[in-house]
């Protein structure tokens, strides 16, 4: 069982940055690719990073790559995302997600890959 706690959401103007961050509970959190997904009002839920287990392969949607990083301490159990340049459609309830199987690449786009999900925290941009 992993149990993740966000933090770190907020309201930024357009241009802004924030840092989310997703403690995970656990010993085992380095035997775990992490996700970050987000929900915009009205929209179905998405993918926006991925990290693999050892933090050394990172995966970015489109819409987020260049502006996003995901990274990872295994020693104190937690993943970020760093936003830069962040735009008002970045505005969604993010949750960072956690998944044991052994995958890769694209696989760790899909949602439902996923084994174990945050609450989510609130990113609101301003224009």
């Amino acid at each position: 069982q992993v149990q993740l706690v966000e933090s770190g959401g907020g309201s930024v103007q357009a241009g802004g940055s924030l840092r989310l961050s997703c403690a995970a509970s656990g010993r085992t959190f380095s035997t775990y690719a992490m996700g970050w997904f987000r929900q915009a009002p009205g929209k179905e839920r998405e993918f926006v990073a991925a990290i693999s287990r050892s933090g050394g392969t990172t995966y970015y949607a489109d819409s987020v790559l260049g502006r996003f990083t995901i990274s990872r301490d295994n020693t104190e159990n937690t993943v970020y995302l760093q936003m830069n340049s962040v735009k008002p459609e970045d505005t969604a309830v993010y949750c960072c997600a956690a998944t044991g199987a052994l995958i890769v690449g694209n696989f760790l786009r899909r949602e439902n890959e996923y084994d174990y999900w945050g609450q989510g925290t609130q990113v609101t941009v301003s224009s």
